[in-house]
């Protein structure tokens, strides 16, 4: 019997139906290939329906979403609402409403894409940040008084808990175990300054790391991870670190891949339902002009069939982004590939159907 998996879609806002359409169609070539079936259910969800109707994401969209066995986004983010709500509203609603408490953000230089480091090559740069995603300083705990005066006091709280840390390194040292590259598991903290916080993920991280003695491990503050990045990209293998510095970490990497046209993600739940994710955002400027770049939308696809265990399929789809990227694109930038948004999802698909 085939099997067949229901997918949720928010196309979202900008360029984001753009890239979501090109991934969809890369998708539908290789199941189609690799012989199962994608049913998908689309949502109407991000700034433009938030203008016509004042909803963001209702209690009733959240249970429909629980229906899906993933969760495919386009972006959200639009230029004439107040950063925040839409981010809160739906990107964090959906990630705290499903415990998706991994973020996952696969850092890899492709052939044919430059990076902005000197002397570095794709042999350099091709590790994971491992972000916990559902604690920190993102949980909104905290507050504000005497608001508007010379008094005013603001206070945003980071919420860590062993529970929370723990699940977040384990999947770190089995991720790094299962992606048998270097096996080696960085911890990035700040154990000089933020004592409270970080004794406790080192705490945790050396007592989890009794269990994976094949795991080599180390540590490093988050400034020191940021010059390394930079300087020595290839000591790293798989870096887990707590929300706020994953988010921080991970968007400096993308720019040493290549830039945020060919950056995925995912925010992981791996017992539950996960989303997968271009991390580009919305792009304005370039929507509807069909000249944005679908790779990371495709990309992100890739890793959300390796979340559903379909390796094979995961496998070809990056076959077909390396095959474009080194032999077709002249640019991965908007507007400088050499060809339109929907030219190069057909690119992709073209060498799926033929391979």
């Amino acid at each position: 019997m085939t099997k067949t998996y229901e997918i949720a879609v928010i196309p979202g806002d900008g360029t984001g139906p753009e890239v979501v359409r090109e991934g969809i169609k890369v998708l539908d070539t290789v199941s189609g290939k690799c012989g199962f079936n994608l049913n998908y259910t689309y949502y109407n969800l991000g700034g433009d329906h938030y203008k016509e109707s004042g909803e963001i994401l209702q209690d009733d969209a959240l249970e429909s979403l629980a229906s899906s066995n993933a969760i495919y986004l386009g972006a959200i983010g639009h230029p004439d609402i107040k950063p925040g709500i839409l981010e809160k509203g739906i990107l964090l609603k959906i990630r705290f409403y499903f415990d998706q408490y991994i973020n996952l953000r696969p850092i890899k230089l492709y052939e044919g894409v430059d990076t902005p480091l000197k002397g570095k090559g794709p042999e350099d740069i091709d590790f994971v940040v491992v972000r916990e995603n559902t604690e920190g300083l993102y949980t909104g705990a905290g507050g504000c008084l005497k608001r508007g005066t010379d008094d005013e006091v603001a206070i945003q709280e980071s919420i860590n808990t062993r529970k929370g840390i723990e699940r977040c390194v384990r999947y770190a040292f089995e991720y790094c175990r299962k992606r048998n590259k270097s096996k080696k598991l960085t911890l990035c903290g700040k154990t000089n300054v933020l004592t409270y916080a970080f004794d406790l993920w080192e705490r945790t991280f050396n007592e989890v790391s009794k269990e994976y003695p094949d795991i080599r491990t180390d540590y490093a503050h988050v400034d020191a991870i940021c010059m390394w990045m930079v300087k020595n990209p290839e000591w790293f293998d798989v870096i887990v670190t707590d929300n706020m510095f994953g988010d921080i970490i991970s968007d400096l990497a993308a720019m040493i891949q290549g830039g945020m046209g060919i950056a995925a993600g995912a925010n992981i739940n791996p017992e539950g339902i996960s989303m997968f994710e271009p991390i580009g955002g919305s792009a304005p400027k370039y929507t509807g002009k069909n000249m944005i770049n679908p790779i990371a939308a495709i990309l992100a696809a890739q890793i959300m069939l390796e979340a559903m265990n379909e390796h094979k399929a995961a496998s070809i789809i990056e076959a077909g982004v390396i095959k474009v990227l080194r032999e077709d694109l002249e640019s991965v930038s908007a507007g400088k590939m050499g060809y339109t948004t929907e030219e190069v999802g057909d690119l992709v698909a073209e060498y799926i159907d033929k391979n």
